[in-house]
């Protein structure tokens, strides 16, 4: 009998652990300046912009990503070679290294919302969900604007 209250209480505490690890991983991880340029009527494709900082002492890797307004939210990164511009799907996540920040932008790394099922306007949001591979998720709004918000949604850091 005490061996078995012994050994629930072990895997207790190691699953109070490893919540307590999450938290601690997830609590590194720093979303700011999300937003998405306002879109035209009928455009088969929105884009998201972020910034996403790692403040702790271990790397990180954006996996995925989804929003309730698109079935399809891929990463993408844009480049221009010999003077033609292209853009690939990022399929194997994006690395977020200790210390620093990664930014997604126009004409560089982005997210595309692919058939979007709504074109949010001006002053709107569109939820979405990051998946890390060590934090977890995270809920954050891309605010639809015409340009980059300087501080608008600054502190927007938020798990679920």
């Amino acid at each position: 009998m005490i061996g078995r209250l012994v050994a629930f209480l072990l895997i207790f505490a190691a699953a109070s652990l490893s919540s307590v690890v999450q938290e601690a991983c997830a609590a590194d991880l720093e979303i700011k300046r999300a937003w998405s340029r306002v879109a035209p009527p009928g455009a088969p494709v929105l884009g998201g912009y972020l910034s996403i900082t790692n403040s702790g002492v271990e790397p990180d890797r954006l996996i995925a990503v989804s929003s309730p307004i698109s079935d399809n939210v891929q990463i993408h990164a844009s480049a221009i070679n010999d003077g033609i511009a292209t853009m690939r799907q990022v399929t194997d996540g994006v690395a977020i290294p200790p210390g620093q920040t990664v930014e997604f932008e126009p004409g560089d790394l982005h997210l595309m919302l692919l058939n979007p099922k709504s074109r949010p306007g001006e002053g709107e949001k569109i939820p979405l969900t990051l998946t890390f591979e060590k934090a977890g998720r995270f809920d954050v709004e891309l605010v639809v604007a015409r340009s980059p918000p300087e501080v608008a949604n600054e502190h927007q850091d938020h798990m679920q």
